[in-house]
């Protein structure tokens, strides 16, 4: 049996007639001799080359992937992110000792002769016929940058790399023709400004310019001498040859780089001696690539950007489309994002919570009437270690938040109020809401059929002397429990859920808001994005806008900056304008003298309301003036603590609720996002003081809540109870999650202020 040699058993004379056989086809078209196939030459063995004239006639150079940059809305940049670290620059801007050493250590011959180096083919094939290589020592600049044409297109795609990389008479074939045209078509200066711009550095550097800012801290264009040989060394190896990693290996590399620099006449021998005696002088620069490295505390809301762009059909008509444009980069987003709003985002919930305190709070500022998101934020940073998180609380699964949002308790009940309203029910409407009732059944659905009340499903206020009858007005400030499921029952689900849609609330996994009356105190998990967005119609006269966080890109192609198109907001009309007045003078009433009055602005006019979940498990204020809303959540993002005997932010807390904790949040972040800007007053409505009446109102002091009362889910034993009164248990029916939007202050004794 004959032995078997390298170069898959092919002799070193097969291996040496197969290259040559290249270089002759080379030469060939070269000549203008058409020639069918590489058969005729022994070059297509086993079917690994393909037919020359079946190659496709022409290469399309493709774009380069670059950094990505995204700004806030006044031009700053937020954060860079990028696929491959690289920053397109034009020859000029690169130092004649880069261009000059690229080509010393790399093709020597670039400028004598054309795509193909037939001296440097025959020179090789000796060292190639005794290895069984292909490869070894013939490749020119021009047929490198096609084998990097190749490895760009492959993107991040392992498979398709080793396609591009492998090592194979087929690939060098199709090399060969493709550099031939490009030699043709680009001319030398632009080869080797493209080659420079394309080829890999070692370090997450793609290009000279990224290479001299890793490794230097410097632009390409002032690169020195010494500086220019090391860079140009890297290429052949980077992971040899990487000077951070290797001094040594790079400092004899380069050497060689300036040897072979005065071998053929760029330099003189005393200018490669001098500059082979210095030291590397480097200055690393740590890549900064990604959300995590955003400045202003907008890692979450870069995360969102990046999120908004692979998901939009106005990117592209499929994921994979969009995902090559984002990964191509050379984009430059400016976005909503205003610096002075997350400023004052950022700052509020640093003075109010600890990134290491057992919960988290997140908060999202929006503009009325434009769906802008000015601000977005949260306690603990983006990151992976501890007291950090990937998950964006502040927006819905699909967009990077947590699975189901968090449930909204009482800050749910102004879009029960206004589907009511709607209905043509008067804002002094009364129900006798009583301290504790059973949930009125049946309840009239979209579909038809009623909810009933199987499982003896009760609803109770806070305290016993909360108790009716109540006007809409004094029933918000209060958050009287009964009201709103009394309010429900009269109007039934349907309007309830056509509001939300109307309004954008879904919940946190996507889903719509189901019909169960439960939701009148806020059982479903919801986000901050969403709640601010949907307030925001209230301030803006009962139109709803979709949320944005791009207003423009540009990409950049070649030399040239081109525009694409970006997602707009929709606005709708969700309620009628003097619905929106009623709400916002009801509001009005929280933070003037209801549960959020803690929240209240001093300088402007504000409006909105608490929420607190069963077990004190979350808490909320949603509030706005007119031309800003903001959302503020504080909570476990496990739904696993219970916020009584707990300390955040180092203030120690019996129990926290809506008013206490989210309340001066949003005051603060509200404050110093609206600083310097017009102050402007709501339109509102003027609602008669309700008639007065005899009620047993008892001691109105201790702790008043925004008790959300019985909303369990899956038919577990529930409480109604924020913390004062006896809990009374019982089932509940399947679609029910446990709830108590407790809202309030610590009263005094003598009927103190309710939170």
């Amino acid at each position: 049996m004959p032995k078997k040699r390298s170069g898959g058993g092919l002799s070193p004379l097969q291996q040496a007639t197969k290259f040559l056989g290249v270089s002759v086809l080379a030469g060939a078209v070269m000549a203008g001799i058409a020639m069918p196939a590489a058969g005729a030459l022994g070059l297509a063995a086993k079917g690994s080359v393909q037919g020359f004239d079946d190659i496709p006639d022409s290469l399309k150079s493709p774009q380069l992937s670059q950094r990505t940059t995204i700004l806030d809305s006044k031009g700053n940049q937020i954060a860079s992110v990028y696929s491959r670290d690289r920053t397109v620059v034009e020859l000029k801007d690169i130092s004649p000792y880069m261009q000059k050493a690229i080509v010393a250590i790399e093709d020597s011959r670039f400028y004598q002769h054309g795509a193909i180096d037939l001296k440097g083919v025959l020179r090789a094939l000796n060292k190639n016929a005794q290895s069984g290589g292909v490869s070894q020592g013939a490749s020119t600049l021009t047929q490198q940058l096609v084998k990097n044409y190749f490895v760009e297109e492959a993107g991040d795609d392992p498979t398709k790399v080793a396609q591009a990389t492998q090592q194979t008479l087929g690939r060098k074939v199709k090399e060969l023709k493709y550099a031939i045209q490009i030699e043709e078509k680009l001319g030398k200066k632009k080869i080797l400004e493209n080659y420079l711009n394309i080829t890999f550095f070692g370090e997450q550097a793609y290009g000279v310019e990224a290479a001299s800012e890793r490794y230097f801290s410097k632009h390409a264009k002032d690169l020195t001498l010494p500086q220019s040989a090391l860079l140009a060394g890297i290429v052949q190896s980077p992971t040899r040859y990487d000077p951070i990693n290797d001094e040594a290996e790079a400092k004899k590399r380069r050497n060689t780089v300036l040897a072979r620099m005065a071998e053929v006449g760029d330099i003189s021998k005393a200018d490669a001696l001098k500059a082979e005696q210095s030291d590397l002088g480097l200055k690393v620069s740590q890549p900064k690539n990604g959300c995590i490295t955003a400045v202003k505390g907008a890692s979450f809301f870069c995360k969102y950007v990046e999120k908004v762009f692979l998901s939009d059909p106005v990117f592209g008509k499929t994921k994979e489309a969009r995902a090559k444009i984002w990964n191509q980069g050379g984009l430059t987003i400016r976005t909503t994002l205003d610096p002075q709003a997350q400023d004052s985002v950022q700052a509020s919930l640093k003075d109010h919570i600890y990134k290491s305190d057992s919960v988290a709070a997140a908060a999202t500022l929006v503009e009325p009437g434009t769906g802008k998101i000015l601000g977005m934020g949260q306690s603990k940073p983006y990151g992976y270690g501890k007291n950090e998180t990937e998950y964006n609380y502040s927006v819905n699964a699909d967009m990077g938040g947590s699975n189901f949002g968090f449930p909204t308790g009482s800050t749910f009940k102004p879009f029960v109020a206004a589907a009511a309203l709607e209905q043509g029910l008067p804002a002094t409407q009364q129900y006798p809401a009583p301290y504790s009732m059973d949930y009125p059944s049946p309840v009239s659905t979209c579909s038809g059929k009623n909810w009933v009340n199987t499982g003896g499903a009760t609803v109770e206020n806070e305290s016993e002397s909360e108790k009716g009858p109540y006007e809409l007005k004094e029933a918000m400030a209060k958050s009287v429990n009964t009201y709103f499921v009394q309010m429900i029952s009269d109007i039934g689900l349907c309007p309830v859920v056509s509001m939300t849609n109307k309004l954008g609330v879904v919940q946190g996994n996507g889903d719509k808001i189901p019909e169960v009356p439960a939701i009148a105190l806020g059982s479903k998990g919801l986000s901050p994005l969403t709640m601010a967005s949907a307030y925001a119609t209230f301030a803006n006269e009962g139109t709803y806008c979709t949320p944005i966080a791009i207003e423009s890109i540009t990409q950049k192609v070649g030399n040239e900056q081109k525009s694409l198109a970006v997602p707009k907001s929709t606005c709708s009309r969700a309620m009628s304008k003097k619905t929106a007045d009623t709400i916002n003078t009801v509001l009005r009433g929280v933070v003037d003298s209801g549960t959020g009055q803690e929240a209240g602005l001093t300088d402007r006019q504000s409006a909105g309301k608490t929420g607190t979940t069963d077990s004190r498990k979350n808490a909320w204020f949603v509030g706005y003036t007119p031309n800003l809303a903001g959302a503020v959540w504080v909570g476990s993002a496990k739904q696993n603590i219970e916020m009584t005997s707990i300390r955040i932010g180092g203030v120690w807390h019996d129990e926290v609720y809506g008013a206490d904790t989210p309340g001066p949040i949003w005051k603060d972040a509200m404050t110093g996002a609206l600083e310097g800007k017009q102050v402007e007053n709501f339109q509102l409505v003027n609602i008669p003081d309700p008639v007065k009446k005899d009620k047993d109102k008892g001691n109105d002091g201790g702790k008043n809540n925004d008790n959300g009362g019985v909303t369990t889910d899956g038919g577990t034993t529930g409480t109604t109870d924020g913390g004062t009164t006896p809990t009374p248990t019982f089932s509940l029916p399947d679609g029910f999650i446990q709830g108590n939007d407790n809202g309030g202050n610590n009263g005094n004794g003598n009927g103190g202020n309710r939170g």
